[in-house]
């Protein structure tokens, strides 16, 4: 199966999770009166809309290179990432306004409606489903390298998250009676800064990429000990590193004795590609410039 044919099938098995449970927790919210339980169904919503970006940009990111993106539409899916995080922090945010609205009007006195236990049988059930579908797509992600489906595995992981926030809530408004009601908000807005956090942590990496950060030093110090296996080439300079999408971009500076052939200085410039490849993928963008070896400031024949 190709890296895109396997985002989108964990993420189409996300999606009909999606949609089960947005139904089931709206009409469990409802019915059961549960304001915690109708917020965790907005969450779930968001999760299916954030499903379909996925969908749409990782099928642009991955198309081939072409003269007007020589370097790929790999960024795509980082804008798809970003779009993701945005929706994420507007559900946090919405559902923390209304958890907080909620809760000083009980503390003004009004009362609030203690949830029935069909909201608590519906938060435990997506408690359990969407843990799992989360592992599921996490390992997808991690093993196609893909920001954006690592994004919405993190989706599902505050979407069980806030499942039990809200299983609590309702779990204890229903043991303790109508005084402790206010439990049922107080989770919502409890999984709302879960949602938050969770949404500024994926905006601020997507943005490093968008910005070009460069790779973790660890990668390039992994390009350096590659580059050193070549007993011909030394001094790299210029290293300079990015991601396009779930692909690598190397480019760099090197030297080799100024007496080498052409035809014998292109052989070791292939070779440390294929070198790099083996390590990083075969997509990996990799630019080379050689030059011949300096003595005193001053460029050397031989």
């Amino acid at each position: 199966m190709t890296r895109e044919k396997e985002i989108v099938h964990i993420t189409l098995w996300g999606s009909a999770v999606n949609i089960a449970l947005t139904v089931l927790k709206f009409v469990a919210g409802i019915l059961g009166c549960s304001a915690a339980m109708i917020a965790d169904a907005v969450h779930s919503l968001s999760d299916l809309l954030t499903d379909f970006v996925v969908l749409l940009f990782v099928k642009i990111s991955n198309r081939p290179a072409d003269s007007e993106h020589p370097y790929g539409h790999g960024k795509y899916e980082t804008l798809a990432t970003s779009i993701v995080a945005i929706a994420l922090f507007a559900a946090g945010g919405v559902l923390l306004a209304e958890g907080i609205e909620k809760m000083i009007a009980s503390l003004r006195g009004e009362t609030l409606n203690v949830p029935g236990q069909i909201a608590l049988w519906a938060a435990l059930i997506s408690i359990v489903a969407k843990e799992l579908i989360y592992q599921l797509t996490m390992r997808v992600a991690r093993r196609v390298d893909s920001t954006a489906l690592e994004a919405n595995a993190w989706h599902h992981r505050t979407d069980a998250l806030s499942s039990v926030a809200t299983a609590i809530g309702i779990g204890g408004a229903l043991l303790l009676g109508g005084k402790w009601a206010i439990l049922d908000p107080l989770a919502a807005a409890l999984v709302s800064i879960f949602i938050l956090i969770a949404a500024v942590r994926l905006l601020h990496g997507a943005i490093q990429e968008l910005l070009e950060k460069r790779l973790p030093e660890e990668v390039e110090k992994q390009i350096c000990d590659i580059v050193a296996e070549d007993g011909e080439m030394s001094e790299l300079h210029q290293l300079r590193t990015r991601r396009v999408g779930h692909v690598y971009s190397i480019e760099m500076h090197l030297r080799m004795h100024g007496n080498v052939s052409l035809y014998e200085a292109h052989r070791h410039t292939m070779l440390l590609e294929q070198r790099l490849r083996e390590r990083f993928g075969q997509d990996t963008l990799i630019s080379i410039h050689l030059e011949p070896l300096k003595r005193n400031g001053v460029y050397q024949p031989d």
